[in-house]
């Protein structure tokens, strides 16, 4: 991806943590300090940079979650824990629930981040397996296992639950995978 292409999504994901998706392309270009030509010459429309910034945002998190799995001083069940609610540091004043605005207007760029959620699921799944073989993990179907995963982090983008307790998604998140972990750890 070239280098403006980059400056455009970040730029765009900052303006989003800020709005949502009600930031402007005049906003975006503003921000840059570019013309909004520019922008349209990188990406035709809002919903193309959109559907970029799914892949940047969601490619970015598979190579963090790499460098968790290829972290020979993390244990099984470390790894699990840190590659489930894998997060890199830039992201982690998003509002993700913001995510969940765009399921109206953006109804393929939502179905896109579901199934962004509901896949690459690989690493995960031999790691879920290899804390069974080692025996810190209770054998349990890992189809289920990843299902609630999924199923949680989903509630948590379309629900208020963040809002109504006052805390932040990368707190619910460690919650989450606290209160899953400590339920198949065999402690």
């Amino acid at each position: 991806m070239n280098e403006t292409k980059v400056k455009i999504l970040e730029t765009v994901l900052n303006e989003f943590k800020e709005k949502g998706s009600k930031f402007t392309m005049d906003d975006v270009a503003s921000d840059l300090h570019m013309s909004k030509k520019t922008i349209y010459k990188e990406f035709d429309d809002k919903e193309k940079i959109f559907d970029a910034l799914v892949d940047y945002c969601f490619d970015n998190i598979k190579e963090k979650e790499a460098e968790i799995f290829n972290d020979d001083s993390l244990s099984t069940i470390e790894k699990i824990e840190r590659i489930m609610v894998c997060m890199p540091d830039k992201y982690r004043d998003v509002d993700f629930r913001k995510v969940f605005t765009l399921k109206d207007k953006y109804p393929r760029i939502y179905i896109k981040v579901q199934n962004r959620l509901e896949n690459d699921w690989e690493d995960t799944i031999m790691l879920i397996e290899k804390g069974m073989r080692e025996g810190v993990i209770r054998p349990l179907p890992v189809s289920v296992i990843k299902a609630m995963t999924e199923a949680s982090i989903e509630r948590f983008l379309s629900s208020n639950v963040i809002i109504d307790d006052n805390t932040t998604y990368d707190d619910v998140l460690q919650t989450m995978i606290d209160i899953l972990m400590r339920g198949i750890c065999t402690r």
